[in-house]
């Protein structure tokens, strides 16, 4: 019995020397953002110099720096059209939901205003396609009201619900037909979003279908492509 107990406390003993010990924390810290070097991306990013922006982001720049309106250096730069400019700033790790006072985000207004790239990188860097704009719509309702067709294709592909109904009580099939003009854009964009499963039949807040304001606005076009699924 003794000599059991002995083994016993020696094989204890042994499985306790053989137990790691936690890992150590991280001595990695990262280094707090250069005022020096945010003060010149907010120039770079003002005046739309690209050579300064990436000097600026690998002297290291705070990417989050708000320039005005509460925008981002990214969503400055996609507001103001300096592509290659967001396209850095998404590359360097610019966050693409961050809002602005009107609650855009570089994700919801280039996908809103047709900038296919910007969106695409968005995209590529973790931009929230569940997120709303101010009328508590999707990306994609204002890219279909606009018939902004590469930009629906990219959405649909990313997962954004196609029967999100916005503050208007609106969705994005019913605002392309609504606030389109029944062009071969929005033709095409009514298209794409009933093959992603958009379902016609969901009317306005008077009852009033995609088809009924199609019908009445004498968009032809979008009646056919809507009655093909009848």
């Amino acid at each position: 019995m003794v000599k059991r107990l002995g083994l016993f406390c020696a094989a204890a003993l042994l499985v306790g020397c053989a137990t790691p010990e936690p890992a150590a924390p991280s001595s990695t810290v990262r280094p707090a953002p250069s005022p020096e070097a945010t003060r010149a991306l907010v120039s770079a990013v003002t005046t739309g110099d690209l050579a300064a922006t990436r000097a600026a982001i690998a002297a290291g720049a705070d990417l989050e720096v708000r320039i005005t309106r509460a925008r981002t250096a990214l969503v400055a730069a996609t507001k103001t059209g300096h592509t290659q400019i967001a396209l850095a700033l998404l590359d360097a790790g610019a966050d693409p939901n961050t809002k602005d006072d009107i609650q855009d985000s570089a994700y919801l207004y280039a996908g809103a205003e047709g900038m296919t790239e910007i969106l695409a990188s968005t995209l590529r860097h973790g931009a929230d396609v569940r997120s709303l704009n101010r009328y508590r719509g999707t990306a994609l309702i204002p890219a279909c009201e606009h018939g902004h067709v590469e930009n629906v294709k990219l959405l649909i592909a990313a997962g954004v619900d196609v029967d999100h109904v916005n503050g208007s009580g609106w969705t994005c099939l019913l605002e392309a037909v609504i606030l389109g003009n029944g062009d071969d854009a929005h033709v095409e964009t009514v298209r794409l979003v009933l093959d992603a499963g958009a379902r016609p039949g969901l009317a306005d807040r008077d009852g009033v279908t995609a088809r009924q304001h199609a019908v009445n606005r004498g968009q032809t076009a979008v009646v056919a492509e809507i009655d093909r699924r009848r």
